[in-house]
Formats: C-alpha cells, sequence, structure tokens
C-alpha cells in the first residue's frame, strides 16, 4: 500500500495556521517578518514562529518556514542569526530557492533540513537531482508541469516531492515575476506583489494615445494574464498515484474560512481515497465545499494538458464563492448550549446559518437567540469582531466556523 502523502496548508498568520492545523492539515508553511515571499501575507514575528512551532509539535504536526527570497547582498547580513534562530525554535524544514542561501543555510545550520521552493523552477529530473546532491531533503515541482512529467521524476529520483494541488496560477514560470516590479516598483521576488496580471488591459498604438483597443472583442478591455485557479481534488487519485510525498495548497494571503474549508475537503479525500482505495469515488460534497470560498473558476492547469484559452479569464477578474463567513466559535458550554462567537460578518436572528466543524458534523440551523457579552438579549450583531453568545442546535467545538448561503 502507498504512504499516505502529507496534506500541506498555508498559514498567513496565527490564526491562519491553527485552523489549517485542526481542519486537517498534516503541516503548515509560513513566513517569517522577511525572507518569505509574502510580504503582505500578515507574516509572524519571531515570538509568533516559537508559538507556531509549539502549538503544530503540540498536535504531532510540522511547521515549514519559508526562506525562498531572491536576496540581494544587503539582504544577507542578517540571515545567519535568523537561521540559527530557526533551527533553535525547532522549524522542521527551510524552504529555499536561492543557491546562496542554500549554501549559508547548510553552512550554518547543516543539520536542518532543507526544502527547495517551486521559485527554483525544478521542471524536471536533472534538477531534482542535483538539488538532491547538494543535500536537499525535498523538492517543489514546478505547477508548469503534467502528471507523465512528475511520475518520470518519481522513478528517476528518490528524493521527497512536493506538487501544488490547489490555488491561485501564476501568469510568470513558476512565480518568477518581474511585472510588478516593472509597474508598481514592487518586486514580486522579495515578496512584494502586486498581481499585476490580475489587471485589466488594453492595447494603445503608440500614435493614437488615449485611445484603447480591447484585444479581445469586449469594449470593458481584457484580463489577458488572468488565470483560472488550480484544483486537482476530483483528480487525487490520480494525484497520490503519482508517488509524489507532499500535497501543497496555495494562499497564504486567503482567508480563514477558504484556509479551513480548502484544507478539510482534501483531508476527507484522502483519508477516503486511502480507506477504500478499490473502490473509491468522489463525494460531491467535497466539491461543494470548494464552491462555498472565493475563488476562480477551477482548472487542471499543466496536469494533463497544456492550458488553453479555456483556462484563463478573459472578461474579469473577480472571485466567486457560494458561502461567506460570518462568525466563529470561541467557545461552547455543553451544558446550557450556548456558544462563545466572535463576530465576522454582521448577522441576525432569523438568519440560517451553516456549521462547519473541524471534525465534527457539518449542519444547518436558524439564528433563533443571541446575547451581547453582559448576557442582553440582541437581534442583530453588526460590529466587526464583536463577542457574542449564540442558542446552538447542537454541540460545537472550538474553532468552528459559521457562514451563511452568500449575498452577492
Amino acid at each position: 500500500m502507498r504512504k499516505k502523502p502529507e496534506l500541506l496548508a498555508p498559514a498567513g498568520n496565527m490564526e491562519k495556521m491553527k485552523m489549517a492545523l485542526l481542519y486537517g492539515a498534516d503541516a503548515v508553511y509560513l513566513g517569517g517578518k522577511a525572507y518569505g515571499l509574502r510580504a503582505f501575507g500578515g507574516n509572524f514575528s519571531r515570538e509568533e514562529l516559537k508559538e507556531a512551532m509549539e502549538f503544530a509539535h503540540g498536535l504531532g504536526k510540522k511547521v515549514y518556514v519559508t526562506v525562498n527570497i531572491f536576496p540581494h547582498n544587503r539582504d544577507l547580513a542578517a540571515l545567519p542569526d535568523y537561521l540559527r534562530y530557526l533551527q533553535e525554535i525547532g522549524a522542521d524544514a527551510l524552504l529555499v530557492a536561492d543557491l546562496g542561501i542554500f549554501t549559508m543555510c547548510r553552512e550554518i545550520v547543516p543539520e536542518m533540513e532543507l526544502h527547495i521552493s517551486t521559485q527554483a523552477n525544478n521542471t524536471n529530473w536533472a534538477t531534482v537531482r542535483a538539488w538532491q546532491a547538494l543535500g536537499a531533503k525535498r523538492v517543489v515541482l514546478a505547477r508548469e508541469m503534467s502528471l507523465e512529467e512528475i511520475r518520470e521524476i518519481r522513478q528517476k529520483c528518490d528524493v521527497d516531492l512536493e506538487m501544488f494541488v490547489h490555488g491561485a496560477m501564476c501568469i510568470s514560470y513558476s512565480g518568477r515575476c518581474l511585472l510588478s516590479n516593472y509597474f508598481t516598483g514592487r518586486d514580486a521576488n522579495m515578496g512584494s506583489c502586486a498581481q499585476s496580471c490580475r489587471w485589466k488591459y488594453a492595447l494603445v498604438e503608440e500614435t493614437r494615445p488615449g485611445k484603447y483597443f480591447p484585444i479581445e472583442e469586449d469594449e470593458r478591455g481584457t484580463y489577458i494574464m488572468n488565470s483560472k485557479d488550480m484544483c486537482l481534488l476530483p483528480h487525487i487519485a490520480d494525484v497520490i498515484g503519482s508517488g509524489v510525498e507532499s500535497l501543497k495548497i496555495e494562499g497564504r494571503m486567503k482567508s480563514v474560512h477558504y484556509v479551513a474549508s480548502v484544507v478539510k475537503a482534501y483531508r476527507l479525500a484522502i483519508d477516503a481515497y486511502f480507506d477504500h482505495p478499490d473502490d473509491f469515488h468522489i463525494d460531491p460534497a467535497w466539491i461543494e465545499e470548494l464552491e462555498k470560498v472565493s475563488h476562480r473558476p477551477y482548472t487542471t492547469g499543466f496536469y494533463y494538458h497544456q492550458p488553453t484559452k479555456d483556462d484563463q479569464l478573459y472578461g474579469t477578474s473577480s472571485y466567486i464563492q457560494t458561502s461567506e463567513f460570518v462568525g466563529l466559535v470561541r467557545s461552547y458550554d455543553k451544558e446550557t448550549g450556548w456558544a462563545l462567537v466572535e463576530q465576522r460578518n454582521n448577522m441576525k436572528l432569523g438568519q440560517e446559518i451553516e456549521v462547519f466543524q473541524p471534525t465534527g458534523p457539518l449542519f444547518r440551523q436558524t439564528i433563533r437567540a443571541m446575547r451581547d457579552e453582559d448576557g442582553e438579549e440582541i437581534a442583530v450583531a453588526p460590529h466587526p469582531q464583536q463577542l457574542l453568545y449564540m442558542k446552538m442546535e447542537q454541540p460545537v467545538e472550538p474553532y468552528t466556523i459559521l457562514r451563511r448561503d452568500y449575498q452577492a
């Protein structure tokens, strides 16, 4: 029987990290305040990094820290101290892309496990072997790879392999983008991407400034570089069969709701496959779960064929979703049936909500009673992150998400 692959989730901040692990991830990847490629993802202070390690290790799970920028000389001075700190607090691995940083890691913290980021453009078995020979424990494969290519690399290499299975696709090769820097001065390769590929573009002829010609037959212009999102859950049997050790979800800048929902859907799918490999089928509820979070229409990317126009979004960069996050359960009193809830969106009496739990059953109920922190009855909770008490029809766990059908 093939070994169950690791489910690896993004963690943009402490809350997202906890939600990812509680909803089923085996490991998370996150960044400190420097050296990572998501400068606006929240990220972790040194104290928070230590807390993250303690929380994850307490659950028997792992934390990988991104050190995957492409550094300039000025960035290297503080790196040795940072690497030693990550080793001291027990980071399970460092995720790197630059050969210089890789070499410094080998010299300064030689016992630490090193993973090679997708930013290093790992698209063939020779590259994977080269990184292994240098001492890498794992190589993250580029998104621009097919199932057959991944299978061939697995056959020819014995280093751990990691692949993306869900999340945003990038117009630039393995994320090596210069658009953001060109348009805004924000360097994507230093973690400050402005997502210029999602903007609306039109054609301008040099001698006719101010006159915009649509590239497609659409007066609004066109989103010529705006890809659909990757989703391989319907093909999870093929993914597992490819032999990779880790399945990676993209999205350190996505919401708590996104992280929890996507992680749990993939957790259920992976576990179901290993429980019944000879009678495995995709549960429509897993796909429905992925539709509830904010996303672009889904594609399989490069996995089965070279992307075509059907894998791009030419008319809009808007997201779609079927549910919205309205509250997060902080605690629950079994004797009274009241839950302490942190409001995340306006909610009121009479609304039907869906109760989405880390391990407990999914159910729906109507909001029948709410109280403020002083115990006074309230009919509406309009204030951001307001704490309130809500009567629940069934027991709920801490970190349960309350959501309602999306209201456009």
